[in-house]
């Protein structure tokens, strides 16, 4: 009994000793970063910048791939289910981890239990935003114009309650204006159908707009944070423009399946916290409308958890429901 007790420790040593190796040889095959939204948008443009500086960072190749659909529940519920191994990372928004677990009845994934986060990357003001020869260029324009057609101002967002949605709908309900909701699987289909005027609005993440506001393609009507974006410190804040306390942001980060080691997460929370470090990327980044955030993987945790509160008392206060 004891030669065999003696050998099952041993057993569990050897493999133990094997995990740990492995931890420390990771990563040895390349990375996939799944954006669970389509190609052109916010998250997608933030997973194509980080993806380059974090090759080189950790080593290996990292590949930017976009799964989208359902409000990024189909790409959210495929690295929920991906192996835990750390070759697999999510670009985690407000939308599909403090939002949907709210709207949606049945949802493929649990934010909090099947997701091992580790960083906050972003946090965002949203733009309203409409095509730059439209006559309106005021917020009071804007309201005014929808109460006057009430069936002619629609806005375009990146699916049922994305930030894209949310701005909006809080705008509805502090000013009365009858706005019309076209939802989409992501942000960049509703920014193109927004240059090709088949919708009249949009309230978008600065990292989604702020080339097409740059180019003159794009009207910036007010931004939606309680402080002007230095991108854009000639837009008002809603607050200045006629909606008083109005403060809304969007935010993200990288998540990993529940289960990877807590190493490798480690790994990939350092790595990307020097990335933000570097001068020359926050510059990048500042640019496309973004707070530098970083931190902690706990800190990210602690976000996460609380977000899930308030996003989500939001979505139920403003009566928003799947279209």
């Amino acid at each position: 009994m004891k030669v065999v007790k003696n050998i099952v420790l041993l057993l569990v040593f050897a493999f133990s000793s094997c995990v740990v190796h492995a931890q420390d040889k990771w990563p040895t095959q390349p990375i996939t970063f799944l954006v669970p939204y389509p190609p052109g948008g916010p998250t997608d443009i933030m997973a194509r910048l980080l993806s380059v500086p974090l090759a080189t960072k950790l080593g290996t190749t990292v590949v930017v791939e976009n799964k989208a659909g359902a409000s990024g529940n189909i790409g959210s519920g495929m690295v929920a289910r991906a192996k835990p191994d750390g070759y697999t990372i999510l670009l985690a928004a407000s939308g599909n981890m403090s939002v949907n677990q709210t709207l949606f009845k049945n949802l493929n994934y649990d934010p909090i239990k099947d997701f091992a986060p580790i960083i906050q990357i972003s946090k965002f003001p949203l733009v309203l935003e409409v095509k730059a020869d439209s006559p309106i260029k005021t917020l009071q324009q804007y309201i005014d114009y929808a109460k006057a057609n009430p069936t002619k101002v629609s806005f375009g967002s990146a699916g049922n309650g994305s930030p894209q949605h949310l701005g909006p709908e809080i705008i509805k309900k502090m000013s009365g204006a009858p706005l019309q909701h076209v939802p989409y699987k992501g942000a960049g289909p509703a920014i193109n159908d927004l240059l090709g005027g088949q919708i009249f609005s949009m309230c978008d993440i600065m990292a989604g707009s702020i080339k097409y506001i740059n180019s003159g393609m794009l009207h910036p009507i007010a931004v939606t944070t309680k402080t002007r974006s230095p991108v854009l410190p000639n837009v008002p804040t809603m607050d200045e423009a006629g909606l008083p306390g109005f403060d809304y942001y969007a935010w993200h980060g990288i998540v990993a399946p529940s289960g990877t080691p807590d190493a490798i997460i480690q790994k990939y929370n350092k790595a990307l916290n020097e990335i933000f470090a570097d001068p020359e990327f926050k510059k990048r980044w500042e640019a496309i409308g973004s707070e530098i955030v970083a931190g902690s993987s706990q800190e990210f945790a602690a976000l996460i958890l609380s977000e899930a509160d308030r996003l989500g008392s939001l979505v139920k206060g403003l009566g928003v429901q799947l279209d």
